[in-house]
């Protein structure tokens, strides 16, 4: 923590403005239902902000700069943003220059046991260069106030969110679903569902579930994330598609 608090605060809902994202993005938020959705939580942002909350992260559309939506190959859903100060930056379980969360600590371990031949890897925390490679890493919920999971769970933000994920699934290229945990898993259906009404093969959509990789559930079944090899099996298939595999352990640029 700073002398003048987070880093990651966020200073003003004007972080919220869409004019500066990416244009595929901006034409999915460009709606009057999403405008009006987001007009509520600026709102609401905006009246814990003065009565001195301190909310995360600095920049809640930071994963949509990272990944245009015509670049995305794969798709991993979070819940909200970590609650603690100086982790969460806009990025769904990736954290800058802290110590990693349990559940990132979980999926740095599952990479690593996935991968045996790679001597002595070395991943970063800050995955944006996850992002970089078209891994959209994406949060239901944008927002959250300091040490309060889940605080803005019912500020709108899924609504949003839904439509983001929806543009995913109405994209016309292979894309490779990571639903860890049941609010993960709850999006199937959308996704499912819209990649039919598109008119698009289902074999166009590769969903793979896992149990949450926070330590509470990572290694339960039925379907532990610990030896789950979604991080194998996403560039088998993407490479049998055709597609440009992820480097799990590029370092950001």
């Amino acid at each position: 923590m700073t002398l003048f608090g987070p880093r990651n605060l966020l200073q003003s809902v004007s972080a919220l403005e869409t004019h500066d994202l990416p244009d595929c993005w901006q034409i999915v938020l460009s709606t009057q239902d999403a405008q009006s959705q987001l007009a509520q939580i600026r709102t609401k942002l905006q009246a814990d902000l003065d009565r001195g909350e301190q909310i995360f992260p600095s920049d809640p559309w930071y994963a949509l700069r990272k990944t245009p939506l015509q670049q995305t190959r794969v798709v991993i859903l979070g819940q909200d943003p970590y609650h603690g100060p100086d982790q969460a930056h806009g990025l769904a379980f990736s954290v800058q220059d802290t110590v990693a969360p349990p559940s990132l600590r979980n999926i740095l371990k599952e990479i690593t046991r996935s991968h045996p031949h790679i001597d002595e890897p070395v991943i970063s925390h800050d995955l944006s260069h996850w992002a970089q490679q078209g891994v959209l890493l994406l949060n239901a919920t944008l927002t959250v106030a300091q040490g309060r999971a889940a605080s803005h769970a019912e500020y709108g933000w899924q609504t949003l969110t839904d439509y983001l994920i929806a543009a995913t699934a109405q994209q016309p290229v292979p894309i490779v679903y990571l639903l860890w945990g049941r609010h993960a898993q709850s999006k199937r259906t959308l996704i499912e569902q819209t990649t039919q009404a598109q008119g698009l093969p289902a074999t166009s959509r590769l969903i793979l579930d896992a149990n949450h990789p926070s330590p509470l559930s990572a290694n339960r079944p039925p379907h532990p994330f610990i030896g789950c090899n979604h991080f194998v099996l996403s560039n088998h298939w993407l490479q049998a598609q055709a597609q440009k595999t992820i480097d799990w352990f590029a370092t950001p640029s």
